[in-house]
């Protein structure tokens, strides 16, 4: 009953992976990361089928194998997140940049101090 479930959320996640890889306000590889232990849990198969993917499976591997991220993807997410605030503020106005800002913020510094 598990399995189905475990492989329903996967593709969920790959689906909210592929909507993010045409959107820059979306992440692509946390979405894929989610996939991918959804699927250890419910396909393996399709799990090995996402790690052995040509686009996306490096950094897969590479964050499973040494919880690294790449230098140009700490570069387009920081990037990415920099949009989004500044669309927030343009858009929302006081004080949602704010909160938005500390968010990113956090998150950047988070994603900045990964191994590469």
């Amino acid at each position: 009953m598990k399995r189905p479930l475990w492989s329903a959320a996967g593709l969920s996640c790959v689906a909210l992976g592929a909507v993010g890889a045409f959107l820059p306000i979306l992440p692509t590889v946390p979405f894929l990361l989610l996939a991918t232990f959804c699927f250890a849990r419910g396909n393996p198969a399709w799990e090995q089928r996402l790690l052995d993917h040509p686009r996306w499976g490096p950094p897969l591997v590479q964050w499973r194998e040494r919880r690294a991220i790449s230098r140009r993807a700490k570069i387009s997410a920081v990037t990415a997140m920099g949009a989004g605030v500044l669309i927030t503020a343009l858009t929302a106005g006081w004080p949602w940049w704010l909160l938005v800002l500390g968010i990113v913020s956090v998150t950047g510094s988070w994603i900045w101090t990964r191994a590469e």
